[in-house]
């Protein structure tokens, strides 16, 4: 079982063409049943490149008025209290919502026991303010708000309009090609998440009123009509809740489903309980990585807040640029990004570094939420190499501060089966996309059927074949 487990997580690996048939000509679009006002434009430039060749046609900022209807008192006496019209509109810069407007809807979609440190303002600032997430880098902000007759914020989507597909962590590359061999265009086109964050959250961010199903319905409407009118190829919803994955297929999206690894907390009162858990070889394993970590003199601390310094943050970046130059080709987060988080996120942010005698050698960053660790990046002095180091800074101290916490879940980011026998299985996750020609769409939706039951027979043969005890269930 564990060689047909390894022969299929090797197969779901490798970067998959896209296997649909396509009829010669995609066929007419077809435009969502949708009233705007304003009138349709067509976005042409692909303005990932230099400053002074950047030349887009600007977004319409208006995306048109909604009416509130409802028969339950509750819900009418709430309309009238703050009037029954919606209006949306697209904003350039996140900066033009108040973080505690934004926040607020946040806090309202996840729940303060879910809560998402990627989802925030100050997450999402960061990356327009420092650079990263901006028109210059292929990452155009074009956030959706609705409001009230009063102004009120109702509810807001990270939103971007993108030239490539890199930094997403959901590859659709193959299907760019499949485009373009047809001689259509599929950039630009609309992504709706956080950027260079595989992390699953809701998406459509939505106050906690009586209507708030009717602001998702328009919100989504909204969206829909966006990707119409601006002539764009498609609509793309990353990582977005389960539940979200469900509405939105009510609403003509595809679904798509992926695999990530997390660690789960079974109430564990030590990294040693959680390791009694594990079969023994692995349990092994594990307890002779940790042992690799004193035996080179190195020792590991897990900053948070005030304890992570300007020197932390300057090291971090350059162990960050040495995994990038090694693996990715080019960064996607700028050294001041990691300063601003650091500043604005306090005690949401962990750091574990590692030292040998004063000096830092490598570090993983990880967010702290309502009950998850999320690790995120990893890096490693450029002239140096320290074996098991990575296990025990990314995975390790992760499920012991998981542990001291008392938080449920690790996330340990993207891909990477070796998580498996470290204790990381695989979980689901979702994406859903929207294509305004029905041919692609067709075609695509057959490919993404095959796809998810690839992914769902790679996940049941992982589990069968897990590092886990009989009869313990993660």
């Amino acid at each position: 079982m564990a060689a047909a487990s390894a022969a299929a997580v090797f197969s779901y690996c490798k970067p998959s063409p896209f296997t649909g048939q396509f009829p010669s000509k995609f066929g007419k679009a077809v435009s969502p049943q949708i009233e705007i006002s304003t009138q349709s434009y067509r976005i042409t430039a692909l303005f990932w490149g230099s400053k002074k060749s950047v030349k887009h046609q600007p977004l319409d900022s208006s995306l048109g008025d909604f009416t509130l209807t409802g028969s339950a008192t509750e819900q009418v006496k709430e309309n009238q209290a703050r009037g029954n019209k919606v209006s949306v509109s697209v904003i350039s810069s996140i900066l033009e919502v108040s973080a505690h407007d934004w926040d607020s809807c946040t806090l309202d979609a996840t729940g303060p026991e879910k809560f998402n440190p990627f989802l925030t303002h100050a997450f999402l600032s960061c990356l327009e303010e420092t650079g990263c997430a901006v028109k210059e880098t292929g990452w155009m902000p074009s956030h959706v708000v609705a409001k009230d007759e009063s102004e009120n914020i109702l509810g807001v989507v990270p939103l971007y309009l993108k030239s490539h597909s890199y930094g997403e962590f959901v590859f659709d590359h193959s299907w760019a090609d499949a485009y373009y061999s047809f001689g259509a265009r599929y950039y630009p086109k609309f992504q709706c998440c956080v950027p260079f964050t595989p992390v699953t959250g809701p998406r459509i961010l939505i106050r906690n009123t009586p209507f708030k199903d009717q602001v998702f319905d328009i919100l989504v409407s909204s969206l829909m009509g966006l990707t119409a009118k601006s002539q764009v190829s498609s609509l793309h919803i990353t990582f977005p809740s389960e539940a979200e994955w469900y509405k939105l297929k009510d609403k003509g999206f595809l679904q798509r489903m992926g695999m990530q690894y997390h660690w789960k907390n079974r109430n564990y009162k030590s990294f040693d309980e959680f390791l009694m858990d594990m079969k023994q070889s692995k349990r092994k394993n594990i307890r002779q990585e940790r042992k690799k970590i004193p035996a080179q003199n190195l020792t590991m601390k897990r900053l948070r807040g005030y304890e992570i310094k300007a020197n932390h943050w300057d090291s971090f970046y350059k162990f960050y640029r040495n995994t990038t130059d090694n693996k990715w080709g080019s960064p996607y987060l700028t050294r001041d990004f990691f300063h601003e988080m650091g500043a604005r996120m306090g005690d949401e942010v962990l750091l574990v570094v590692a030292e040998k005698g004063e000096e830092l050698v490598a570090g993983a960053l990880n967010l702290i939420g309502g009950d998850a660790i999320y690790g995120r990046l990893w890096g490693c002095h450029p002239q140096a190499y320290y074996p098991s180091l990575h296990f025990e800074a990314c995975y390790y101290q992760a499920i012991e501060a998981a542990i001291e916490l008392n938080l449920s879940t690790v996330e340990a980011g993207a891909q990477g089966e070796h998580k498996i026998q470290r204790g990381y299985l695989p979980v689901p996750t979702y994406s859903c996309h929207y294509f305004m020609d029905e041919g692609f769409k067709k075609a695509l939706e057959e490919f993404l059927v095959r796809e998810s039951n690839q992914v769902e027979v790679v996940m049941k043969l992982l589990h069968d074949s897990g590092p886990f005890k009989e009869g313990i269930h993660q």
